[in-house]
């Protein structure tokens, strides 16, 4: 088995997945900041509606992804058994291309206009984001991080370099910034084939009777894990959904330009979370519980730090996009998120999958998207008001942050109640600053509020930078 990762692997591993996702962070920029501002809102919203349902076509692998993760996210790459992954891949493509022709043709029949054109990418989609991902699994289980930052770049930017030569070329027509993407996907598949030699995708697989029992082994470890996955992004959503059916195609857009500009500030964690799982998979038992508490420690004051970036950033936004001031307003509302989103994204999921507990991840993420249905269609269909709508996102992602960190804290035998308490009464105090105070007025309110924070953690952020001073002396 793969021998353990030392803290300096980690710590390079993790300025290499940072490095590559601040390429994926300058596309996001491009994307949510530069593209609204140069093309139609119906161009934008429909872009947003590709968007919103390519996010979901990972569903069908079924689990089997997440299988191979579990499984061999202990193993190096030269320790694989490379005809047991190729049969994989072979029976994933000939699924997915089945689902993907069976949507196409689907989509000619049932949607009309600029919906056809979007669900018809969608099933193209359907094959290019699950090979995708199928390559970065590859790199990130056997801890090739620096391969794995080489796909994402070119991967990305390309995507970036297309979607600005589009803007150039005064393009404003959605269909051709979803090829991009989809062309990026493909780009990006094929340097994994080229790292990789060829060897994890194409070649003889294994004898039928393996190959049946190696799918069904991965299926059923990784089909948990993939339902806890999905139904926790069905928590963000079914709300947009919900917004689009209820309100339309431009309130949608205005309100999706609001959670996009939290997925930017997420980039980071997903870096960072991406690199963290196989190190912790890697990690003595025992000494998880206490690098849980370190990670935590400093995910919270980073991250109710950050949100302070919110009141100069709503400034530039307004002066450079005011064609979506009003998503400002429903930003205001959303922001606090970003909090509870990286600590389910980057701690608790991980941990949940390191003891392997997928069931817990999913009855959680379950509990939390029924509570987070019943609350959206109240608010769309009862209350028909889409500010309530937006806090009740907040109250869910809120719930199921909670809940699956009371989860991980029976797994550790540690306690962080008052932590949390902290937390939700710092985002409540955001969101309530945010909305009723005028934005500079309110960035200061927030700063003190801030400050009063760190005073009830002054041990704790003490302890941070003593350990900082000593890694660094080392």
């Amino acid at each position: 088995m793969a021998q353990q990762i030392t803290a300096k692997k980690l710590a390079k591993n993790m300025i290499v997945s940072v490095a590559a996702q601040a390429v994926t962070l300058l596309v996001s920029f491009i994307l949510y900041l530069v593209v609204p501002r140069y093309v139609s809102e119906y161009t934008y919203s429909y872009w947003q509606m590709y968007m919103l349902y390519i996010a979901y076509v990972g569903v069908l692998h079924f689990g089997l992804l997440d299988g191979l993760v579990l499984r061999y996210g202990a193993y190096d790459y030269n320790e694989l058994d490379r005809s047991r992954i190729r049969s994989q891949l072979m029976m994933l493509l000939f699924v997915l291309s089945c689902f993907a022709v069976l949507i196409g043709i689907t989509s000619l029949f049932v949607f009309e206009g600029e919906r056809r054109f979007v669900f018809l990418l969608v099933a193209v989609g359907i094959v290019t984001k699950n090979l995708a991902t199928y390559n970065s699994y590859i790199f990130q289980i056997t801890n090739r991080i620096e391969r794995y930052a080489a796909v994402t770049i070119v991967q990305r930017g390309f995507f970036g370099f297309i979607s600005v030569a589009l803007l150039l070329g005064k393009v404003d027509y959605f269909v051709w910034y979803c090829v991009a993407d989809i062309a990026g996907d493909l780009l990006g598949f094929a340097l994994g084939v080229l790292f990789n030699r060829a060897q994890v995708y194409f070649g003889r697989g294994i004898p039928r009777r393996e190959f049946m029992e190696e799918t069904k082994a991965n299926l059923s470890a990784g089909i948990l894990l993939m339902l806890a996955n999905w139904s926790s992004v069905l928590l963000i959503g079914s709300a947009r959904m919900i917004t689009e059916w209820q309100w339309g195609e431009l309130v949608f857009g205005k309100v999706s330009f609001a959670f996009s500009l939290t997925n930017v500030f997420l980039t980071f964690v997903t870096a960072v979370s991406v690199v963290l799982f196989p190190s912790l998979k890697r990690l003595d038992r025992e000494k998880l519980p206490e690098m849980y508490g370190n990670i935590r420690k400093a995910i919270s004051l980073f991250m109710c730090f950050a949100l302070v970036m919110f009141f100069p950033g709503s400034y530039i936004v307004e002066k450079w996009i005011p064609a979506y001031a009003v998503s400002l307003q429903y930003l205001a509302i959303l922001v606090p998120i970003v909090v509870f989103s990286s600590k389910v994204n980057l701690l608790t999921n991980n941990y949940l999958k390191v003891y392997r507990k997928e069931k817990s991840m999913l009855l959680v993420n379950l509990v939390s998207v029924a509570l987070g249905a019943g609350l959206f269609f109240a608010s769309a269909y009862l209350f028909e008001d889409l500010n309530i709508l937006l806090y009740s996102v907040v109250v869910a992602i809120v719930f199921n942050s909670v809940l699956s960190e009371i989860v991980v804290m029976k797994l550790i035998g540690k306690r962080f109640y008052f932590s949390i308490f902290l937390e939700v009464a710092m985002a409540a105090g955001f969101i309530a600053i945010a909305v009723l105070l005028p934005l500079w007025w309110g960035m200061l309110a927030y700063f003190l509020l801030f400050l009063v924070y760190c005073a009830l953690h002054y041990k704790t952020i003490a302890a941070l930078f003593r350990k900082f001073r000593a890694r660094r002396a080392a």
